[in-house]
């Protein structure tokens, strides 16, 4: 198909077929533009002496060149054995996917790394993203590795240190005084107009490939196996259905099966989870949040580009959709850090939130194999957490006084039996 290719590009609304280009949409339905692959014969001990990043997973990725990858040696995150939270919470197989770790400390490394590396291939000047702050340190991260030009459209009030991170890597930052779908609306008609390649828009169908590496991750460190239970922090929706295409892909290419019992659910943060609501309202139609107002920044998507996909994907494999509250996204933030030692982002708090409803309401069996994905490192979202963690002390360097208020602390941990 398509001669000596590996891949197409097929519309997931009419199935009509593409040649791989630089287009992410049909023009006659508007339907998004998928990458279909033609694989080859791939067996499981291939990738057993690879290269620990993402790229390991090559064949299945939609790069045709390895030598126009571009990459800063991200992916193989650890599959954390949560035995300490899991007792807390009531699960003896919970599994913490901690993306936290990536080199810009976030999932986004992923589909940044793929869309930049495919604008290479395509041989595009310049790219740049639409962000909530992740993604912008993503694509400045890779941009300067591949020597491209980059140009960052964010809300002006997202936090601190992801600003720093994108500036630091060079980019151009046009901080947008409005929402993240403001500024999504400017990168689109900027990016088409004047041929950048924006990662997340006019690369989208590229882009979106890298986040399923987080699938192929869990199968092959569970030993070739699908979780039973899933729960993935839900913004736009394209992390969430990436990932159910990874596991699809890897039971087409014989290295999994029983992809259908797996349970997907969706995690998004109150004040901005227009999914959540139309799951619960049992409804269709995604009705988009004008005026996002949550703590996790990094999920404030109020159109959900993907919104209604991640609806199909729910029912197709047996999930729910719910939501965490401010305060649940911090206390998970410090549930996860005081059992697990991971900090996260408010992004990954959402997803401990919810995992833990979910096993409060009796959605989760004890025993099920449990995959929670963490995709931010909490120091990039500092500001959020130190709202509700108390000041330390200023003290005198005095080794007498000092001792006191250690020996005090540790007969309180005593008393208290203090464990989380």
């Amino acid at each position: 198909m398509f001669g000596m290719s590996k891949i197409f590009l097929q519309c997931r609304e009419c199935k009509k077929e593409y040649d791989p280009t630089f287009k992410y949409i049909r023009d006659e339905c508007f339907g998004p533009l998928d990458v279909h692959y033609d694989f080859p014969s791939i067996t499981k001990d291939v990738f057993a002496s690879r290269e620990h990043t993402y790229w390991r997973y090559f064949e299945l990725l939609p790069i045709i060149d390895k030598s126009n990858i571009v990459s800063i040696n991200a992916g193989m995150t650890p599959l954390v054995r949560a035995e300490k939270l899991g007792k807390k919470i009531g699960l003896s197989n919970l599994y913490i996917k901690n993306d936290s770790v990536n080199p810009t400390f976030s999932f986004k490394d992923r589909p940044a790394g793929v869309a930049i590396s495919k604008a290479k291939e395509f041989g595009l000047s310049s790219v740049g993203c639409a962000s909530t702050g992740n993604l912008a340190a993503a694509t400045a991260a890779h941009a300067a590795k591949g020597n491209f030009p980059c140009y960052i459209f964010a809300p002006s009030d997202i936090e601190h240190a992801k600003i720093a991170q994108a500036l630091s890597y060079g980019a151009n930052y046009i901080a947008v005084d409005g929402t993240y779908d403001d500024a999504n609306r400017i990168a689109a008609q900027i990016g088409d107009s004047k041929d950048i390649g924006i990662v997340n828009i006019n690369m989208r169908s590229y882009y979106v490939e890298g986040s399923k590496t987080l699938a192929y991750e869990v199968a092959e460190q569970l030993d070739w196996q699908v979780p039973d239970q899933l729960i993935v922090p839900t913004g736009s929706g394209a992390m969430l259905n990436a990932i159910c295409k990874g596991f699809e892909e890897l039971e087409t290419v014989s290295l999994v099966n029983k992809v259908s019992k797996m349970h997907m659910n969706c995690a998004q943060p109150h004040g901005c989870a227009p999914i959540v609501d139309a799951f619960k309202n049992n409804s269709t139609d995604i009705v988009p949040v004008e005026n996002p107002d949550t703590v996790a920044k990094s999920l404030a998507i109020g159109d959900p580009g993907d919104g209604r996909y991640v609806l199909k994907r729910l029912q197709q494999y047996n999930g729910i959709a719910q939501e965490s509250n401010n305060k649940e996204i911090l206390d998970a933030i410090l549930l996860l850090a005081r059992t697990e030692g991971i900090f996260t982002e408010p992004a990954g708090g959402v997803s401990v939130a919810v995992l833990k409803k979910m096993v409060e309401d009796g959605q989760i069996d004890k025993d099920e194999t449990t995959v929670c994905y963490v995709t931010g490192n909490g120091l990039k979202a500092t500001e959020a957490i130190m709202d509700v963690l108390s000041r330390p002390e200023v003290m005198q360097p005095d080794v007498a006084k000092i001792s006191a208020v250690v020996k005090y602390i540790d007969r309180y941990y005593l008393r208290n039996s203090f464990c989380l």
